[in-house]
């Protein structure tokens, strides 16, 4: 059986109908909904975007994330002795206008940090594999936020007593998701995803700055990264060495915003030669990301999903433009190995991109129809 050409992100959990995340919302705590009605309208709307995927041509699907707040909420939502806190003005988010940018008012966000040692507190996770291993009608991913960003949640100021270092933290963090991981395996989860933004540090100077105030070095948050990244791997092949794993890398996506810019190329040699996935799912619907050189590095055999479907525009790309961009890509990776994708989810929070779930629906029906001609 061919392997999938096609793959999704993340599916929007607001278009969609989703009220809430796992963790009582707004509405439970109210009592305007109990947590078993919450339970059956994240059901709903993970049914809905199953067959939503299915109807596009979908092979291998997500229930879009409809039981999170955030993408981060299965790892930070799930771990004992972390807080939250205000969301601090440290990131800038830009919207693409035209052919520019402009600052937006930065979207609220929960941050979390840890003020004591982590521990696993729920489960979380292992909810979305229960549902998805009953319900899909083929297979299906788990998406988890990458234990090696823990230097994104540490500060000082809160984090410190607990985790002198952030390489400690993520220490801590990469041990409870091998576990976690492993839980899924034994429900049926053959392919999980993980998604792992902390490499923006190091090609935007700019991120860097605003998220550590530029006290580690670049070159320690890379080593750092890739060694959790790939001890994570390679705990999830010792457990089942035929689960597929994938690694995703965006530059934000919140409300069709972005928070990063820049190419692979400052990472690309160590991240694909070191990390040893299965599948990079990697953004590319924009001159943000660069261009396809740095893939000269990724190993023969890897696989490379090219994220070239924007989720944050309506428009619509065309079939000869993802042609003509995979024809480009396969001039660093043997066209066989690649496969095309949105380049991030379509609601990487709960307030989701500024798309209709129509327009959602084209966007992966023209990343179908695009697999089909490209690869029969």
């Amino acid at each position: 059986m061919p392997w999938p050409r096609t793959f999704t992100l993340s599916t929007s959990a607001a278009c969609c109908g989703s009220p809430g995340s796992w963790t009582p919302g707004p509405s439970t705590r109210s009592g305007a909904i109990s947590t078993d009605e919450l339970r059956q309208a994240e059901d709903r709307a993970a049914s809905e975007n199953i067959a939503t995927q299915q109807a596009a041509g979908i092979t291998v699907f997500t229930d879009g994330e409809v039981r999170r707040d955030t993408w981060m909420a299965g790892l930070l939502e799930s771990i004992g002795g972390m807080t939250s806190f205000g969301n601090p003005d440290m990131v800038i988010w830009h919207r693409a206008d035209g052919g520019g940018c402009h600052r937006t008012r930065r979207p609220t966000l929960t941050c979390w940090s840890p003020v004591r040692r982590c521990t696993k507190k729920q489960k979380l996770t292992a909810v979305e594999a229960q549902y998805m291993a009953a319900q899909v009608p083929g297979q299906f991913k788990i998406t988890l936020m990458s234990a090696a960003m823990g230097g994104m949640v540490w500060r000082p100021e809160i984090s410190e007593k607990a985790y002198p270092t952030p390489a400690e933290l993520t220490d801590d963090l990469v041990a409870l998701q091998i576990e976690e991981i492993a839980g899924l395996i034994d429900l049926g989860a053959r392919w999980v995803q993980l998604d792992s933004l902390s490499y923006n540090q190091v090609f935007d100077r700019k991120f860097r700055e605003a998220t550590t105030g530029d006290a580690v070095p670049a070159g320690v948050i890379l080593d750092t990264s890739v060694k959790a990244d790939a001890k994570i791997i390679s705990g999830v092949k010792s457990k089942d060495p035929g689960v597929t794993v994938g690694m995703h890398i965006c530059r934000g996506n919140n409300r069709s915003a972005y928070m990063a810019s820049g190419s692979y190329e400052p990472v690309a040699e160590r991240l694909f030669t070191e990390v040893p996935v299965d599948r990079f799912l990697l953004e590319y619907d924009s001159e943000r990301a660069g261009g396809f050189e740095p893939l000269r590095f990724v190993p023969p055999g890897r696989v490379v999903v090219l994220g070239l479907v924007t989720s944050k525009s309506p428009v619509l790309e065309s079939l000869d433009d993802l042609k003509r961009r995979v024809d480009e890509a396969s001039r660093y990776v043997d066209g066989e190995n690649l496969a095309i994708s949105p380049q991030c989810g379509f609601a990487s929070t709960s307030g989701g991109n500024l798309l209709t779930p129509d327009e959602q629906k084209a966007k992966l029906e023209v990343i179908a129809a695009a697999a089909a001609a490209i690869w029969g």
